[in-house]
C-alpha cells in the first residue's frame, strides 16, 4: 500500500522534467528515461494494488469469519430469556448482517491509512517543494470541513442504526413467512404476507439510500474545499508563470500533485461515514459480548449424588414469573426416585415450566429445586443437565441425519443404536427411506412426519440413557397403534428410573405412581389415580370430561 500510495507522489515529481526538459527543452535525451519511469510506476501500482486488495479482503472476511464463530459461540451461553426477548430473524442479522458490515470496514481502513495516508503526506511533500504559497492558498479551504463533517457523521450513525435494525425486520419477517408456510397458504395470505415483506423492504431501501445520502456528502464537502483552492492556485500562480517567476513544468507538477492529493483526501472523509456506519454494526455486536448469562455453574460445584437413579426430586415453595406474569406459585411435590410422577392439568397450568426449572433452562424465583436434598443450584450446570432425557410434544430436529439427530454429535455402537431404533420404532419406517438411517430429516425435521419425529426424539433419549426421564406429551404425535407400542417402550424404559410425564390425555398416566394435579400454577392436589378418583376434585372432573369426549 505505501509503494501503491507514494507512486502518485512519484508521478507528479516526474512532471516537471516531462514538461521543463523534454516539451520545453526539447531534450531528446530525457525522452526515455522519462518514459520508463512513468511507465515503471504504473506497473509497480499495478502490482502493490492487486496484492493489497487481495490482503486486506483476506484480512476483512476472516476478521467477519472470527467475529461470527464467536458470537455464536457466546449466544449459545446465554439464557432462555435472551431468546424470548430476539426473534431467530433478528439473531440472524445480528450474526451474519452486522460482522460483515463492521468487517467492511477493514478494506476500507487499511486501503485509505495505509495508501491514502502515503499519498497525502507524498504529494503534499511534493507540493510544498516546488512552492509552500501555493500549497497553504490550496489547502486553505480545509478548516470548512470540520463542522459540517462533525454533523453528517452524527446523522450517518442514526441513520445506520435505523438501517440495521430495518434489516433484522426482514430477517425476522422471512423467518416467520417462510417457517409458518403451511398457515400463509391454509388461510390464502400470500399476498398479504408479500405486502407485509414490501413494507419492510421499502423501510430498509429507505433506509440505506439515506445513509448512502449522507455519506456521499462527505467527499462533496472535500470537493467544494477543492474548487476554492484550484480556484486561489489558479489565480495566484497563472500570473507568476506569466511574469516568468514559475515555470510550466513547476506548475504542472503541483497541479498534478494537487490534483492527485484531493482524490485520497476524498476517500479519507468517505471513510469517515464508512467508519460510522460500520461502529453501528460493532455496537450491536459488543452489546452481545457483554451479555452475561444469569444462569450459570456455581464457582465451586458439588458432586452429583453418588447414584443419581436414588434420588428423588424435590420442589419447595417453588415460584416462578415471566415479568408480571406469574406461572408457578409455591408448587411444592416429590418425585420419588425409581418411580413415575405425572404431571396433569388444563393447558397454562404450569405443567413445562417445571421441566425447565427442574434443567435449569429457567430458574426459579422463590424456592428450592433439589436433587437428593442438595439444591441442583449447587452442581455444575452441565453435570446437572447431563441427568436428564426430555421428549417433548414438538421434536427438535435439525436439518442433518436421521443418525445424527439420534447421536447429537456423540459417537454409540451400532448393537445400541440399532436396540434405540428398535425400542422406538424409528426402525419401522426407515425401510422406507432413501437413504435409511443416513436419511435427511430436513430443516427442522420436514422431511418426516409427526409421528416420525417424535420416534426419533423418543430414541435419542432411549440412546442418552440417563438416570431422570422428562417426557412432555411424548407420544403426542402418533396415531392409536404407533403410540400403544412406544407407550410400551417408555414403560420399559422407565423401570429402575426417575420419571415425570407431563400428559393430556390422562388414559396415559392411570398407572403412574403419583400424579399430581395443578392449576393457575398451583399444585391443588396429588395422589394416585384411584385416591383422586375418589376426592371428587378437580382431577375427576377432567377424568370425566375427557372420558365423556371419548365417547
Amino acid at each position: 500500500m505505501a509503494v501503491e500510495g507514494g507512486a502518485l507522489g512519484l508521478l507528479a515529481y516526474l512532471m516537471q522534467p516531462m514538461f521543463d526538459d523534454i516539451f520545453v527543452a526539447g531534450e531528446k535525451s530525457a525522452v526515455f528515461l522519462v518514459a520508463v519511469s512513468v511507465s515503471g510506476l504504473f506497473l509497480a501500482r499495478a502490482a502493490a494494488g492487486l496484492f493489497q486488495k487481495i490482503l486486506t479482503a483476506t484480512a476483512a472476511r476472516r476478521v467477519s469469519g472470527e467475529i461470527q464463530r464467536d458470537l455464536v459461540a457466546h449466544m449459545v451461553t446465554l439464557d432462555g430469556e435472551f431468546y424470548h426477548q430476539n426473534s431467530p430473524g433478528v439473531l440472524l442479522e445480528r450474526v451474519r448482517g452486522d460482522p460483515a458490515a463492521a468487517a467492511n470496514i477493514i478494506s476500507s481502513l487499511f486501503s485509505t491509512f495505509g495508501r491514502d495516508m502515503v499519498s497525502v503526506v507524498v504529494l503534499l511533500g511534493v507540493a510544498i517543494n516546488i512552492d509552500w504559497v501555493w500549497t497553504l492558498i490550496a489547502i486553505a479551504a480545509a478548516p470548512i470541513l470540520f463542522f459540517p463533517v462533525l454533523v453528517l457523521q452524527k446523522l450517518i450513525r442514526k441513520i445506520s442504526r435505523n438501517a440495521r435494525n430495518a434489516a433484522a425486520k426482514l430477517s425476522t419477517r422471512l423467518d416467520e413467512m417462510f417457517h409458518g408456510i403451511n398457515t400463509v397458504k391454509l388461510n390464502g395470505t400470500e399476498g398479504y404476507e408479500s405486502r407485509r415483506f414490501n413494507t419492510e423492504v421499502e423501510t430498509l431501501v429507505d433506509a440505506e439510500l439515506k445513509t448512502t445520502a449522507a455519506t456521499a456528502g462527505l467527499p462533496a464537502i472535500v470537493d467544494v474545499a477543492s474548487a476554492i483552492g484550484f480556484f486561489g492556485v489558479l489565480s495566484y500562480g497563472g500570473v507568476q508563470i506569466i511574469d516568468g517567476d514559475k515555470t510550466v513544468g513547476e506548475f504542472m507538477s503541483f497541479f498534478t500533485a494537487i490534483s492527485l492529493l484531493f482524490d485520497p483526501i476524498r476517500r479519507l472523509g468517505a471513510l469517515s461515514g464508512q467508519w460510522q456506519t460500520a461502529v453501528v454494526s460493532l455496537e450491536r455486536v459488543y452489546s452481545i459480548f457483554e451479555l452475561r448469562p444469569q444462569i450459570r455453574s456455581p464457582n465451586k460445584p458439588v458432586d452429583l449424588p453418588a447414584d443419581p437413579k436414588l434420588a428423588d426430586l424435590t420442589l419447595d415453595n417453588v415460584g416462578f414469573a415471566y415479568g408480571d406474569q406469574e406461572i408457578l406459585r409455591d408448587v411444592s411435590f416429590v418425585a420419588q426416585a425409581g418411580k413415575t410422577t405425572a404431571l396433569v392439568g388444563v393447558s397454562g397450568a404450569g405443567k413445562s415450566t417445571i421441566f425447565n426449572v427442574l434443567t435449569r433452562l429457567v430458574d426459579a424465583k422463590s424456592g428450592h429445586v433439589k436433587i437428593g436434598g442438595t439444591d441442583t443450584k449447587a452442581f455444575d450446570l452441565t453435570e446437572l443437565r447431563s441427568l436428564f432425557s426430555v421428549v417433548t410434544q414438538d421434536a427438535q430436529l435439525f436439518d442433518e441425519s436421521i443418525k445424527d439427530n439420534i447421536l447429537l454429535g456423540g459417537e454409540t455402537s451400532d448393537e445400541f443404536l440399532t436396540t434405540a431404533l428398535t425400542a422406538a420404532h424409528v426402525a419401522d419406517f426407515l425401510d422406507n427411506q432413501s437413504d435409511g438411517v443416513d436419511t435427511m430429516a430436513g430443516p427442522r425435521g420436514s422431511a418426516l412426519s409427526g409421528g416420525q419425529r417424535q420416534r426419533v426424539a423418543i430414541a435419542r433419549a432411549l440412546l442418552r440413557d440417563t438416570p431422570i426421564l422428562l417426557l412432555d406429551e411424548a407420544t403426542s404425535a402418533l396415531d392409536a397403534k404407533s403410540e400403544s407400542i412406544v407407550q410400551a417402550a417408555l414403560e420399559k424404559l422407565s423401570e429402575g428410573r426417575t420419571t415425570l410425564v407431563i400428559a393430556h390425555r390422562l388414559s396415559t398416566v392411570r398407572g403412574a405412581d403419583k400424579i399430581i394435579v395443578m392449576d393457575q400454577g398451583m399444585v391443588v392436589d396429588q395422589g394416585t389415580h384411584q385416591d383422586l378418583i375418589k376426592r371428587d376434585g378437580v382431577y375427576k372432573n377432567l377424568y370425566r370430561l375427557q372420558f365423556s369426549e371419548e365417547k
